[in-house]
């Protein structure tokens, strides 16, 4: 919180469950990330991509590490090792690159706003991770892709509770309603800046929004709740997709060429670009949101250029591109002319 009551701006890395999956590492559909117990060097390993390409803060891998998802898995036994591993590793790397340390915690997909019996199996979730996450070291508290304020407003209370002074940063996912834009609301039908409000009076250090919904489709919220009077700092983490007005989240998107749902192993074809994501932070930077990062799609490639947007130039910027001395598209004096003024509009047009 220092850094951000100076003024100064955080990114982070997230999207470590879509990265695995990517890798083979982890199985989409229940989404629950066993690599850290059978690959930890791994974990680590990208932990330190992301900080080398700008993340300001090592987010501890424990996103649906809670009670709901191992007991799908019938893995409950390996909770608190698995928890414990990946704050472990995230507080190693933190202490060796000099960055910040984040304890994590999401959905439960328990929650049900018609059935509050069910908040009290909520809390505990919570409270569980919330304690380790405590006890191995964090510098502060994300809860994240959060889809109804009820659950968002559990979370919190127990990081206030259980979180021994840590700051809390509180990111909703906005699902929204069929091509409406203007009136979003969380999914127990409270409208999104309200949902805002509620958390900055609750006590929430940093609240936004993450998840869903790419760089195009997040922003004119983030522009909203930025107008809202929301005065606690902003966050904003969208995937790194092309969601539309059309099709606002990741979820939605269609394939171009079959009309098919890409969620969740065909997204490949509307991942967002280099320069998407750099006019993303440029916007970040105009609207004045100081916490940013990305969610599902990042890579560090992408951290690397959202960095970069904002004026930074992270150690992995030695190996941002330079065209200048490309065989084709060059200019230096050395290259080939037969390629580069020669050849090139056969090559290219």
């Amino acid at each position: 919180m220092e850094k951000l009551n100076n003024g100064e701006k955080i990114v982070v890395a997230e999207g470590y469950i879509f990265q695995f999956e990517r890798r083979c590492y982890l199985k989409a559909g229940p989404f629950v990330p066993v690599v850290v117990l059978e690959r930890p060097d791994l974990v680590k390993q990208l932990h330190h991509e992301f900080v080398r390409a700008g993340s300001d803060v090592v987010q501890a891998f424990t996103y649906y590490s809670h009670r709901e998802k191992m007991k799908l898995i019938n893995r409950e036994g390996d909770l608190e090792k698995m928890n414990r591993m990946a704050l472990k590793i995230a507080r190693e790397v933190a202490d060796e690159t000099g960055t910040l340390m984040a304890g994590d915690i999401c959905s439960t997909n328990l929650y049900d706003p018609k059935d509050p019996k069910k908040n009290e199996a909520v809390k505990q979730c919570f409270v569980e991770q919330v304690q380790w996450a405590v006890e191995e070291g964090a510098d502060f508290i994300v809860a994240e892709t959060l889809s109804c304020l009820g659950e968002a407003l559990i979370a919190l209370e127990v990081i206030k509770e259980y979180g021994n002074g840590v700051p809390a940063v509180i990111t909703l996912v906005v699902h929204g309603r069929e091509h409406d834009e203007v009136n979003a609301y969380t999914l127990d039908d409270v409208e999104i800046t309200e949902a805002m409000k509620r958390l900055e009076a609750a006590g929430a250090d940093v609240v936004g929004l993450n998840c869903a919904r790419g760089p195009e489709t997040i922003i004119p919220l983030m522009e909203k709740i930025k107008k809202s009077g929301v005065k606690v700092p902003l966050a904003a983490l969208p995937v790194t997709y092309r969601t539309t007005k059309a099709e606002p989240t990741f979820m939605r998107l269609t394939d171009p060429r079959t009309g098919k749902k890409l969620f969740p192993t065909d997204l490949d074809c509307a991942m967002s670009s280099r320069s998407d994501i750099v006019e993303f932070g440029r916007r970040c930077d105009e609207i004045g949101i100081p916490y940013l990062g990305l969610c599902c799609g990042n890579s560090p490639h992408y951290t690397r250029a959202l960095c970069e947007s904002i004026g930074r130039r992270p150690p992995a910027s030695k190996y941002s591109p330079d065209m200048s001395l490309h065989c084709i598209f060059g200019t230096d004096d050395k290259l080939n002319t037969f390629l580069t003024k020669n050849a090139v509009d056969r090559i290219v047009s």
